[in-house]
């Protein structure tokens, strides 16, 4: 099935001659407009661009398509125009890009205070990277970085991964442990305990581990739950340890119900940014949003 984006994309690719021209138009990437073209080139079954150095210069094909197309979507852009305006009220549809556990513990509880609408999707980050220089996102809250020119990242708090465990653990042994400095020792007791861990990816434990102990773990949780916030729900319920993002337990280890019992000898800390294209339509939604996240995590701002 034809996208209509892709028509107007081969529209303002046409007018301007270049996809970053027909990009800026738009308020997409690049990359996006290019990838609605080849779409649109695929689904018709020939070229409708001849790519000339930084020029785009439309096929005899192309030509003959922009005269087929271009006054039914022009009539049917200004029915959309006219639509808007006799509305009340336009309401703008904001779609952001973040981690289940994230969105549950932050933006969930203030998703109806919100003054437009809001898509929330959840992924892997690279995937919400690609999806963010796509223009299928319009914010990202990630831990890593992109290299696009096109996207903006905007560092506003950090995490540290912790190890935790439920409060009927017993840890002296492991505390004494520590004190000798036998790191060797303390792996050992860590892999004798109960674990939780995630159905996702296991890269909190395993970067902890590596930092550590200098090797992944050799072994597999015992306790396999949907998300790390589940893992949190049932440490509160006696014993066991977990890898996880303190800002997810910090509640429950202020409250007594889970404890914090290490660091590591080397913190290992996550970088949270937020993440938008440089130019969108979207400024003061998006502005409103990491305002919220600023105050609902209580973390000082980098």
């Amino acid at each position: 099935m034809v996208n209509l984006e892709w028509y107007r994309t081969f529209k303002a690719i046409y007018k301007t001659g270049t996809l970053t021209g027909a990009a800026e138009i738009l308020f997409i990437s690049q990359p996006g407009a290019s990838l609605h073209l080849t779409s649109l080139e695929s689904y018709v079954g020939y070229k409708l661009f001849e790519r000339t150095g930084r020029k785009m210069i439309p096929t005899e094909k192309g030509k003959v398509f922009y005269n087929a197309v271009i006054d039914p979507l022009n009539k049917l852009e200004e029915v959309e125009k006219t639509f808007q305006k006799s509305t009340e009220k336009h309401t703008p549809t904001i779609s952001v890009g973040m981690c289940f556990e994230t969105f549950q513990l932050t933006l969930e509880q203030y998703v109806h205070t919100l003054p437009f609408n809001v898509i929330i999707r959840f992924g892997e980050y690279r995937e919400m990277l690609d999806n963010l220089e796509k223009g299928i996102l319009d914010l990202i809250i990630t831990p890593q970085k992109g290299t696009s020119t096109n996207i903006v990242h905007e560092a506003f708090s950090s995490e540290t991964i912790v190890l935790v465990g439920g409060n009927d653990t017993d840890i002296k042994a492991f505390e004494a442990l520590l004190n000798k400095g036998d790191l060797n020792e303390v792996e050992q007791w860590l892999k004798g305990e109960k674990w939780y861990g995630t159905t996702g990816d296991m890269e909190h434990l395993f970067r902890f581990w590596q930092l550590n102990f200098n090797c992944n773990p050799d072994f597999r949780p015992n306790y396999i739950v949907p998300n790390l916030n589940s893992i949190v729900r049932c440490l509160t319920g006696g014993k066991g340890l977990a890898i996880v993002p303190d800002f997810l337990c910090r509640k429950e280890v202020e409250n007594g119900q889970v404890k914090l019992i290490w660091q590591g000898h080397t913190p290992l800390q996550n970088i949270l940014y937020f993440g938008n294209r440089k130019k969108t339509v979207y400024v003061d939604e998006i502005d409103l949003i990491k305002d919220l996240f600023r105050r609902m995590m209580g973390l000082d701002g980098l």
